[in-house]
Protein backbone atom coordinates (compact mmCIF):
# COMPACT_ATOMS: atom_id res chain seq x y z
CA UNK A 1 0.00 0.00 0.00
CA UNK A 2 1.45 3.45 -1.38
CA UNK A 3 1.56 5.65 1.97
CA UNK A 4 0.32 8.74 1.68
CA UNK A 5 2.78 12.37 1.36
CA UNK A 6 2.63 14.47 4.22
CA UNK A 7 2.40 18.08 3.59
CA UNK A 8 4.74 20.39 4.88
CA UNK A 9 4.09 24.24 5.05
CA UNK A 10 7.17 26.46 4.36
CA UNK A 11 6.96 30.10 6.21
CA UNK A 12 8.85 32.04 4.32
CA UNK A 13 8.74 30.13 0.35
CA UNK A 14 10.21 31.08 -2.14
CA UNK A 15 11.62 29.39 -5.89
CA UNK A 16 15.39 29.84 -4.49
CA UNK A 17 15.34 27.89 -1.39
CA UNK A 18 12.90 25.44 -2.54
CA UNK A 19 15.44 24.30 -4.81
CA UNK A 20 17.66 23.63 -1.53
CA UNK A 21 14.31 22.04 0.29
CA UNK A 22 13.57 18.84 -2.17
CA UNK A 23 17.40 18.12 -1.85
CA UNK A 24 16.69 15.71 0.86
CA UNK A 25 16.62 12.01 0.28
CA UNK A 26 12.85 11.24 0.52
CA UNK A 27 11.49 14.67 -1.17
CA UNK A 28 9.36 12.68 -2.83
CA UNK A 29 7.49 11.92 0.72
CA UNK A 30 6.42 14.89 0.84
CA UNK A 31 4.06 17.74 -0.83
CA UNK A 32 5.86 21.36 0.11
CA UNK A 33 3.35 24.15 0.25
CA UNK A 34 4.07 28.01 0.63
CA UNK A 35 3.05 29.19 4.02
CA UNK A 36 3.10 32.93 3.12
CA UNK A 37 6.40 33.77 0.51
CA UNK A 38 9.69 35.24 1.33
CA UNK A 39 8.62 38.98 0.16
CA UNK A 40 5.50 38.80 1.90
CA UNK A 41 7.53 38.58 5.74
CA UNK A 42 11.14 39.03 4.78
CA UNK A 43 12.93 42.09 4.56
CA UNK A 44 10.28 44.11 4.98
CA UNK A 45 9.49 48.03 5.67
CA UNK A 46 7.13 47.23 8.22
CA UNK A 47 5.83 43.91 9.59
CA UNK A 48 1.89 43.49 10.37
CA UNK A 49 2.61 40.83 12.23
CA UNK A 50 -1.29 40.33 13.37
CA UNK A 51 -1.73 40.62 9.80
CA UNK A 52 0.35 37.92 8.42
CA UNK A 53 -0.49 35.32 11.05
CA UNK A 54 -4.32 35.83 10.03
CA UNK A 55 -3.51 35.39 6.71
CA UNK A 56 -1.49 31.57 7.51
CA UNK A 57 -3.94 30.49 9.70
CA UNK A 58 -6.02 31.09 6.76
CA UNK A 59 -4.18 29.21 4.32
CA UNK A 60 -3.94 26.36 6.99
CA UNK A 61 -7.83 26.40 7.58
CA UNK A 62 -8.98 26.62 4.04
CA UNK A 63 -6.28 23.80 3.40
CA UNK A 64 -8.30 20.28 1.69
CA UNK A 65 -5.87 17.79 3.66
CA UNK A 66 -4.36 17.20 6.18
CA UNK A 67 -1.31 19.71 7.79
CA UNK A 68 1.33 17.38 8.79
CA UNK A 69 3.98 19.99 9.89
CA UNK A 70 5.48 23.55 9.27
CA UNK A 71 9.13 24.38 8.83
CA UNK A 72 11.28 27.56 8.40
CA UNK A 73 14.65 28.58 7.82
CA UNK A 74 14.40 32.75 8.00
CA UNK A 75 14.72 34.91 11.16
CA UNK A 76 12.42 37.08 12.34
CA UNK A 77 9.10 37.12 12.01
CA UNK A 78 9.17 33.73 11.01
CA UNK A 79 10.60 31.71 13.57
CA UNK A 80 8.14 33.05 16.23
CA UNK A 81 5.05 32.68 13.76
CA UNK A 82 6.07 29.06 13.10
CA UNK A 83 5.98 28.50 16.68
CA UNK A 84 3.13 30.12 17.78
CA UNK A 85 0.93 28.61 14.46
CA UNK A 86 2.41 25.20 15.86
CA UNK A 87 0.82 25.02 19.10
CA UNK A 88 -2.39 26.89 17.73
CA UNK A 89 -2.52 23.71 15.09
CA UNK A 90 -1.38 21.11 17.36
CA UNK A 91 1.94 20.36 15.38
CA UNK A 92 5.26 19.67 17.03
CA UNK A 93 7.76 22.92 17.77
CA UNK A 94 9.56 24.50 20.39
CA UNK A 95 6.91 26.29 22.46
CA UNK A 96 7.18 30.36 21.58
CA UNK A 97 9.00 31.11 25.05
CA UNK A 98 11.91 28.32 24.26
CA UNK A 99 11.86 30.43 20.91
CA UNK A 100 11.84 33.90 22.87
CA UNK A 101 14.45 32.84 25.21
CA UNK A 102 17.04 32.53 21.95
CA UNK A 103 16.42 35.50 20.36
CA UNK A 104 15.72 37.76 23.03
CA UNK A 105 19.03 38.91 23.49
CA UNK A 106 18.57 39.98 26.78
CA UNK A 107 16.66 36.97 27.67
CA UNK A 108 18.99 34.97 25.82
CA UNK A 109 21.80 35.90 28.24
CA UNK A 110 19.93 35.41 31.45
CA UNK A 111 19.43 31.75 30.40
CA UNK A 112 22.92 31.63 29.49
CA UNK A 113 24.10 32.93 32.18
CA UNK A 114 22.17 30.13 34.38
CA UNK A 115 23.85 27.28 32.21
CA UNK A 116 27.13 28.32 31.38
CA UNK A 117 27.90 31.04 33.30
CA UNK A 118 32.23 30.92 32.12
CA UNK A 119 30.75 31.41 28.40
CA UNK A 120 29.00 34.15 28.67
CA UNK A 121 30.19 37.36 28.09
CA UNK A 122 29.40 40.62 30.43
CA UNK A 123 26.27 42.26 29.65
CA UNK A 124 23.43 45.15 30.23
CA UNK A 125 20.57 46.85 29.02
CA UNK A 126 19.97 49.79 27.23
CA UNK A 127 17.36 51.99 26.88
CA UNK A 128 18.62 53.96 23.73
CA UNK A 129 15.55 56.67 24.51
CA UNK A 130 16.59 56.97 28.22
CA UNK A 131 18.40 61.10 28.09
CA UNK A 132 20.88 59.15 30.89
CA UNK A 133 21.50 56.06 28.32
CA UNK A 134 25.19 56.66 28.27
CA UNK A 135 25.74 57.08 31.84
CA UNK A 136 23.66 54.05 32.77
CA UNK A 137 25.84 51.18 31.02
CA UNK A 138 28.15 49.66 33.07
CA UNK A 139 30.45 48.31 30.93
CA UNK A 140 34.17 49.50 30.24
CA UNK A 141 34.99 50.38 26.48
CA UNK A 142 35.25 48.90 23.93
CA UNK A 143 32.25 46.52 23.73
CA UNK A 144 29.19 45.98 21.32
CA UNK A 145 25.86 47.31 20.70
CA UNK A 146 23.10 45.79 19.38
CA UNK A 147 19.14 45.94 19.83
CA UNK A 148 17.76 42.96 21.93
CA UNK A 149 15.83 41.74 18.47
CA UNK A 150 17.39 42.02 15.12
CA UNK A 151 19.40 39.50 12.33
CA UNK A 152 22.77 40.35 9.84
CA UNK A 153 24.25 42.37 12.30
CA UNK A 154 21.53 45.31 11.57
CA UNK A 155 22.27 48.13 14.02
CA UNK A 156 24.90 46.31 15.79
CA UNK A 157 28.01 48.81 16.49
CA UNK A 158 31.08 48.22 17.74
CA UNK A 159 31.89 51.00 20.65
CA UNK A 160 35.33 52.01 21.48
CA UNK A 161 34.82 55.96 22.93
CA UNK A 162 31.30 58.13 24.28
CA UNK A 163 31.82 59.91 20.66
CA UNK A 164 30.94 56.04 19.03
CA UNK A 165 28.35 55.43 21.52
CA UNK A 166 26.75 58.75 20.77
CA UNK A 167 26.90 58.30 17.88
CA UNK A 168 25.42 54.59 17.16
CA UNK A 169 22.24 55.62 19.81
CA UNK A 170 21.12 58.35 17.53
CA UNK A 171 21.10 56.37 14.37
CA UNK A 172 19.36 53.58 16.43
CA UNK A 173 16.66 55.52 17.28
CA UNK A 174 15.82 56.72 14.17
CA UNK A 175 15.51 52.94 12.76
CA UNK A 176 14.91 50.34 16.14
CA UNK A 177 11.16 50.85 15.96
CA UNK A 178 11.14 48.85 12.71
CA UNK A 179 12.13 45.59 14.45
CA UNK A 180 10.98 46.40 17.77
CA UNK A 181 7.53 47.55 17.28
CA UNK A 182 6.60 43.84 15.92
CA UNK A 183 8.56 42.25 17.97
CA UNK A 184 6.50 43.57 21.18
CA UNK A 185 3.76 42.22 19.59
CA UNK A 186 5.36 38.75 19.39
CA UNK A 187 6.15 39.23 23.29
CA UNK A 188 2.39 39.89 23.94
CA UNK A 189 1.85 36.66 23.24
CA UNK A 190 4.57 34.83 25.27
CA UNK A 191 4.49 34.36 29.35
CA UNK A 192 7.62 36.34 30.38
CA UNK A 193 9.45 36.41 33.32
CA UNK A 194 9.62 39.34 35.68
CA UNK A 195 13.28 39.24 35.44
CA UNK A 196 12.65 40.74 31.94
CA UNK A 197 10.52 43.97 33.59
CA UNK A 198 10.31 46.54 31.01
CA UNK A 199 12.85 45.04 28.92
CA UNK A 200 11.10 45.11 25.26
CA UNK A 201 11.89 45.11 21.57
CA UNK A 202 12.94 48.81 21.47
CA UNK A 203 15.85 48.18 24.18
CA UNK A 204 19.46 47.44 23.35
CA UNK A 205 21.95 45.00 24.71
CA UNK A 206 25.79 46.28 25.47
CA UNK A 207 28.04 43.55 25.68
CA UNK A 208 31.89 43.08 26.37
CA UNK A 209 33.48 42.28 23.35
CA UNK A 210 35.33 38.98 22.60
CA UNK A 211 36.93 37.67 20.12
CA UNK A 212 38.51 34.97 18.21
CA UNK A 213 37.57 32.15 15.67
CA UNK A 214 33.84 31.96 15.05
CA UNK A 215 32.00 28.82 14.52
CA UNK A 216 28.22 27.68 15.14
CA UNK A 217 27.79 24.00 15.62
CA UNK A 218 24.09 23.30 14.21
CA UNK A 219 21.34 20.58 15.19
CA UNK A 220 18.37 20.08 16.82
CA UNK A 221 16.78 18.63 19.96
CA UNK A 222 13.93 16.15 19.28
CA UNK A 223 11.91 14.27 22.12
CA UNK A 224 13.93 15.43 24.52
CA UNK A 225 17.79 14.08 22.59
CA UNK A 226 20.22 16.72 21.60
CA UNK A 227 22.05 16.36 18.23
CA UNK A 228 24.32 18.14 16.04
CA UNK A 229 24.86 17.64 12.30
CA UNK A 230 27.56 20.05 11.36
CA UNK A 231 30.03 22.41 12.65
CA UNK A 232 30.22 26.00 10.23
CA UNK A 233 33.27 28.44 10.68
CA UNK A 234 31.72 31.98 10.20
CA UNK A 235 34.75 33.83 8.49
CA UNK A 236 34.84 37.96 9.30
CA UNK A 237 36.81 39.89 7.18
CA UNK A 238 39.64 42.05 7.65
CA UNK A 239 37.60 44.98 9.28
CA UNK A 240 36.84 41.84 12.06
CA UNK A 241 32.81 43.70 11.89
CA UNK A 242 32.05 42.04 8.79
CA UNK A 243 31.52 38.42 8.16
CA UNK A 244 33.29 36.96 4.97
CA UNK A 245 32.08 34.03 4.65
CA UNK A 246 30.07 30.48 5.85
CA UNK A 247 31.93 27.74 5.60
CA UNK A 248 31.95 24.40 6.08
CA UNK A 249 33.53 21.44 7.47
CA UNK A 250 34.52 23.87 10.37
CA UNK A 251 38.31 24.06 10.62
CA UNK A 252 38.56 24.56 14.36
CA UNK A 253 39.86 21.60 16.78
CA UNK A 254 37.33 19.02 17.29
CA UNK A 255 38.62 19.17 20.99
CA UNK A 256 37.31 23.09 20.88
CA UNK A 257 33.66 21.57 18.80
CA UNK A 258 33.29 19.30 21.05
CA UNK A 259 33.63 21.82 24.42
CA UNK A 260 31.05 24.52 22.54
CA UNK A 261 28.30 21.40 21.83
CA UNK A 262 28.69 20.56 25.59
CA UNK A 263 27.95 23.97 26.24
CA UNK A 264 25.10 24.09 23.65
CA UNK A 265 23.33 21.39 25.07
CA UNK A 266 23.17 22.49 28.68
CA UNK A 267 22.49 26.28 27.42
CA UNK A 268 19.18 23.92 25.49
CA UNK A 269 18.48 22.13 28.29
CA UNK A 270 18.28 24.94 30.80
CA UNK A 271 15.82 26.87 28.00
CA UNK A 272 13.48 23.70 27.58
CA UNK A 273 14.02 23.89 23.80
CA UNK A 274 12.36 20.38 22.31
CA UNK A 275 11.51 19.74 18.76
CA UNK A 276 12.63 22.40 17.08
CA UNK A 277 16.32 23.03 15.19
CA UNK A 278 19.10 25.66 16.19
CA UNK A 279 22.60 27.19 15.41
CA UNK A 280 24.56 28.63 18.23
CA UNK A 281 27.70 30.74 17.25
CA UNK A 282 30.65 30.89 19.41
CA UNK A 283 34.17 32.34 20.14
CA UNK A 284 37.02 30.71 20.66
CA UNK A 285 39.89 32.68 21.59
CA UNK A 286 43.20 30.78 20.98
CA UNK A 287 45.23 32.63 23.03
CA UNK A 288 43.07 31.96 26.45
CA UNK A 289 41.26 28.48 25.04
CA UNK A 290 38.17 30.62 26.60
CA UNK A 291 34.96 29.63 24.58
CA UNK A 292 32.54 32.26 24.62
CA UNK A 293 28.50 32.11 23.38
CA UNK A 294 27.50 34.67 21.19
CA UNK A 295 23.87 34.05 20.26
CA UNK A 296 21.75 31.30 19.71
CA UNK A 297 19.60 31.24 16.52
CA UNK A 298 16.51 28.57 16.92
CA UNK A 299 16.43 27.44 13.25
CA UNK A 300 18.40 25.63 10.58
CA UNK A 301 20.29 28.26 8.36
CA UNK A 302 19.70 28.88 5.10
CA UNK A 303 22.91 30.33 4.72
CA UNK A 304 24.00 26.93 5.64
CA UNK A 305 21.79 24.50 3.43
CA UNK A 306 24.06 24.84 0.14
CA UNK A 307 27.43 23.88 1.80
CA UNK A 308 25.66 20.73 3.35
CA UNK A 309 24.41 19.85 -0.47
CA UNK A 310 27.86 20.38 -1.32
CA UNK A 311 29.90 18.42 1.44
CA UNK A 312 27.28 15.91 2.58
CA UNK A 313 24.82 15.52 -0.20
CA UNK A 314 21.84 16.56 1.14
CA UNK A 315 20.27 20.09 2.24
CA UNK A 316 19.66 20.99 5.96
CA UNK A 317 16.37 20.59 5.09
CA UNK A 318 16.44 17.09 5.98
CA UNK A 319 16.65 17.92 9.50
CA UNK A 320 13.97 20.66 9.80
CA UNK A 321 11.05 18.33 8.11
CA UNK A 322 11.83 15.36 10.09
CA UNK A 323 12.07 16.95 13.55
CA UNK A 324 9.14 19.01 12.71
CA UNK A 325 7.18 15.16 11.92
CA UNK A 326 8.50 14.10 14.88
CA UNK A 327 10.33 11.51 13.09
CA UNK A 328 14.44 10.67 12.71
CA UNK A 329 16.12 12.36 10.17
CA UNK A 330 18.58 10.42 7.77
CA UNK A 331 21.63 12.47 7.50
CA UNK A 332 24.71 11.34 5.78
CA UNK A 333 27.95 12.79 6.10
CA UNK A 334 30.96 13.58 3.30
CA UNK A 335 28.39 11.76 0.39
CA UNK A 336 28.34 15.12 -1.54
CA UNK A 337 30.36 15.94 -4.42
CA UNK A 338 32.89 18.56 -2.72
CA UNK A 339 34.84 18.42 0.40
CA UNK A 340 34.93 22.09 1.15
CA UNK A 341 32.23 24.64 0.41
CA UNK A 342 30.93 28.60 1.52
CA UNK A 343 28.40 30.93 1.34
CA UNK A 344 30.55 34.19 0.68
CA UNK A 345 29.52 37.64 0.70
CA UNK A 346 31.08 39.82 -1.23
CA UNK A 347 31.06 43.23 0.31
CA UNK A 348 31.78 47.07 -0.86
CA UNK A 349 32.92 48.66 2.25
CA UNK A 350 31.60 52.10 3.17
CA UNK A 351 28.76 53.96 5.20
CA UNK A 352 28.02 56.12 2.17
CA UNK A 353 24.88 55.63 -0.06
CA UNK A 354 25.75 55.53 -3.43
CA UNK A 355 24.19 54.39 -6.81
CA UNK A 356 24.95 51.24 -8.43
CA UNK A 357 26.48 52.01 -11.86
CA UNK A 358 27.78 48.60 -12.90
CA UNK A 359 26.73 45.27 -12.03
CA UNK A 360 27.02 41.78 -13.52
CA UNK A 361 24.90 41.38 -16.87
CA UNK A 362 23.28 37.83 -17.67
CA UNK A 363 25.77 36.86 -20.22
CA UNK A 364 28.75 37.24 -17.19
CA UNK A 365 26.85 35.48 -14.85
CA UNK A 366 26.46 32.67 -17.90
CA UNK A 367 29.94 32.83 -18.61
CA UNK A 368 30.14 31.87 -14.81
CA UNK A 369 28.15 29.19 -14.72
CA UNK A 370 29.79 27.56 -17.32
CA UNK A 371 33.21 28.02 -16.11
CA UNK A 372 31.90 26.78 -12.58
CA UNK A 373 28.78 24.96 -12.19
CA UNK A 374 28.96 24.00 -8.91
CA UNK A 375 29.14 28.42 -8.20
CA UNK A 376 25.44 29.84 -7.54
CA UNK A 377 25.18 33.65 -7.26
CA UNK A 378 22.42 35.88 -5.77
CA UNK A 379 22.77 39.44 -6.89
CA UNK A 380 21.41 41.94 -3.98
CA UNK A 381 22.67 45.15 -5.56
CA UNK A 382 21.61 45.96 -9.34
CA UNK A 383 22.44 48.71 -11.47
CA UNK A 384 20.45 51.48 -11.32
CA UNK A 385 19.54 50.83 -7.24
CA UNK A 386 21.38 52.80 -4.47
CA UNK A 387 23.27 50.66 -2.02
CA UNK A 388 20.46 52.29 0.91
CA UNK A 389 17.88 50.15 -0.90
CA UNK A 390 19.53 46.65 0.04
CA UNK A 391 17.91 45.45 2.66
CA UNK A 392 19.16 44.97 6.85
CA UNK A 393 22.70 45.67 6.15
CA UNK A 394 25.57 46.18 8.50
CA UNK A 395 26.56 49.28 9.95
CA UNK A 396 30.44 48.91 7.89
CA UNK A 397 29.50 47.80 4.54
CA UNK A 398 27.22 46.57 1.82
CA UNK A 399 26.77 43.22 0.49
CA UNK A 400 26.70 43.15 -3.21
CA UNK A 401 26.20 39.52 -3.89
CA UNK A 402 26.11 36.26 -2.24
CA UNK A 403 28.54 33.73 -3.78
CA UNK A 404 28.23 30.12 -2.80
CA UNK A 405 31.23 28.41 -4.22
CA UNK A 406 32.56 24.62 -3.55
CA UNK A 407 36.19 22.94 -3.90
CA UNK A 408 37.91 20.05 -3.51
CA UNK A 409 39.99 21.21 -0.46
CA UNK A 410 40.23 24.38 1.50
CA UNK A 411 42.54 26.28 -0.78
CA UNK A 412 40.49 25.25 -4.16
CA UNK A 413 37.28 26.64 -3.07
CA UNK A 414 39.24 29.91 -2.34
CA UNK A 415 41.21 30.06 -5.83
CA UNK A 416 37.34 29.35 -7.27
CA UNK A 417 35.69 32.07 -5.04
CA UNK A 418 38.56 34.24 -6.51
CA UNK A 419 38.18 33.58 -10.13
CA UNK A 420 33.87 34.08 -9.53
CA UNK A 421 34.28 37.46 -8.46
CA UNK A 422 36.36 38.25 -11.66
CA UNK A 423 33.32 37.48 -13.65
CA UNK A 424 31.15 39.95 -11.02
CA UNK A 425 32.22 43.46 -11.99
CA UNK A 426 30.63 46.26 -9.65
CA UNK A 427 31.03 49.83 -9.98
CA UNK A 428 29.19 52.99 -8.02
CA UNK A 429 29.15 56.95 -8.32
CA UNK A 430 27.95 59.04 -5.35
CA UNK A 431 24.84 59.92 -5.07
CA UNK A 432 23.26 63.84 -6.55
CA UNK A 433 23.46 66.62 -3.81
CA UNK A 434 19.63 66.91 -4.22
CA UNK A 435 19.23 63.26 -3.04
CA UNK A 436 22.05 63.04 -0.15
CA UNK A 437 20.16 63.43 2.85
Amino acid sequence: MTQRQKNVFVLGYDKRHAQDIVKIPDADAFCFHPLLRTDEIIHRKNFPIEDKLEKARNVLRRFDGTVDAIICHWDFPATPMAAILCAEFGLLAPSLEAVLKCSHKYWSRLEQQQAAPEATPGFCVVDPFDENAVGKITLDYPFWIKPIKGYGSTLGFRINNTQDLNHALEVIKQKIRRLGDPFNTILGKADLPSELGKVDGNYLIAENLVHGREFAPEGYVQHGKFHVHGVIDMVRDKNHKSFLRYEYPSQAPHRIQDRAIELAEKVFRQIGFDNGCFNMEFFWDEASDDLWIVEINPRISQSHSYQFEMVDGMSNHEIAVHVALGDSPRFEHRTGPRNHAAKFLLRHYTQQDAVVTQAPDDDQLSRLAEAQPDTRVVLMAKKGMRLSDIPDQDPYSYVLAEVNVAGSTQHDMLERYREAITWLPFEFSPLPDEEKS
